[in-house]
């Protein structure tokens, strides 16, 4: 469903496993991000009021997520540790060339917060199906079906915005790119890295 050409290895949970705090934090930051993602949608196209009506949606259900995993780390005696960039989308970044036209930075920025989603999306999967504190499984399994619908609704709006034959060509090229990454990620008790 999601396109991914490279799953996690499966040995990322384990290393997950082993730093649960570290991971808390790290996926804090990951939803703090995606709601100011949605919110740099509606400041820079205004001119799609669809588009601002979705990211107000998915703004609020961001931080309501990012209050879910911030009360989390509070209940576990912890406080949320210091921001850490993400490596994985430093490198995701990198693909598309900058400039081209207005629509065409659009899909872009669409096209890579799908691909954000549906990684979060499939690393939610395994740990709802493999962390043995079956409470925090259940967490993610939850905020994996988010995920997955935050994955199509920034895809659909890249399809509607662009070319569809171009912008599903464009897909194909980030997934086999993204794929590349993975290989040299998923050592470490981040959401993405």
């Amino acid at each position: 469903m999601l396109g991914l050409k490279l799953p996690t290895d499966p040995r990322w949970v384990n290393i997950v496993s082993k730093n649960i705090d570290e991971i808390l934090t790290d996926h804090a930051y990951c939803e703090q991000k995606a709601a100011s993602t949605a919110i740099s949608f509606i400041v820079t196209y205004p001119e799609y009021p669809e588009l601002v009506q979705e990211m107000i949606a998915l703004s609020r259900e961001e931080m309501g997520h990012f209050k879910m995993v911030h009360d989390r780390i509070l209940a576990r005696g912890k406080k949320l540790g210091r921001y850490r960039k993400d490596e994985y989308v430093i490198q995701l970044m990198k693909f598309f060339p900058k400039g081209g036209s207005r629509i065409t930075q659009l899909v872009h920025r669409l096209l890579y917060a799908a691909l954000i989603e549906a990684r979060s999306c499939e690393r939610f999967r395994l740990l709802s199906e493999e962390l043995e504190d079956k409470e925090l499984a259940e967490f993610y399994r939850k905020l994996m079906v988010s995920e997955a619908g935050h994955y199509t609704l920034f895809l659909n709006f890249a399809r509607k915005f662009g070319d569809r034959k171009e912008v599903d060509q464009k897909w194909q090229e980030l997934l086999d790119y993204e794929a590349k990454i993975m290989k040299d990620l998923g050592k470490s008790e981040t959401i993405h890295g």
